[in-house]
């Protein structure tokens, strides 16, 4: 495994780049800003606007397959890197509840902590987000891409808010990201295992 890296190294690092580096992308990161479960900055005063330099090259391709199929659709990040002492205060929070099914146990390690994931939604040209059925971090069933089907046939869901959701997912598969079955929003980039043992985590 590729030694670990500090979070404050990554504008130097030849491995990462900067999202704002990465053409037609709007960036929103709500973990530097109160707007996620845990109503407060967990980043500041920590720069994490970044990705490694292969999920960045799949959100360049991402972009531009969306920019192909719908021309009033922009991507935007809402999460990426997230070092691993985020991480930690996170579960920390959530210890013991229900809710870790939503977070990676810091003994393993996030995607997010080798900046290998993405989370992310769809914006119209005025940066308004698609309807997707619930607010990013959303920690109810009602997230999971598992369960649209049943959602969708229960009137929980649109056919619009699903539409919306499979357009975002055919754009992060295009860039070579893989959805999971607990959260419309999170794109890993290649396999999780492989991830974990071979690309440097962020401290």
């Amino acid at each position: 495994m590729t030694s670990p890296v500090r979070c404050e190294t990554i504008p130097s690092h030849h491995d990462f780049r900067p999202l704002a580096g990465v053409a037609n992308l709007q960036v929103d990161l709500r973990y530097a800003s109160v707007a996620n479960f845990m109503g407060r900055d967990m980043y500041s005063p920590l720069d994490c606007a970044w990705a490694h330099r292969d999920a960045a090259d799949g959100l360049t391709r991402a972009i531009e397959w969306l920019a192909r199929q719908r021309r009033d659709a922009r991507l935007c990040v809402l999460d990426a890197l997230r070092p691993q002492r985020v991480q930690e205060a996170m579960w920390a929070a959530l210890d013991g509840t229900p809710l870790t099914q939503y977070l990676a146990p810091p003994a393993i390690g996030s995607i997010h902590s080798f900046g290998m994931a993405i989370d992310a939604t769809l914006v119209d040209a005025d940066g308004q987000e698609f309807d997707m059925g619930t607010s990013f971090d959303d920690m109810t069933e009602l997230s999971h891409p598992a369960l649209e089907v049943g959602f969708l046939d229960a009137g929980a869901l649109t056919a619009e808010q699903l539409g919306n959701r499979h357009l975002l997912r055919d754009a992060m598969r295009r860039g070579g990201f893989n959805g999971i079955g607990t959260e419309w929003w999170h794109f890993d980039h290649g396999d999780r295992a492989l991830v974990r043992a071979t690309y440097a985590r962020v401290l």
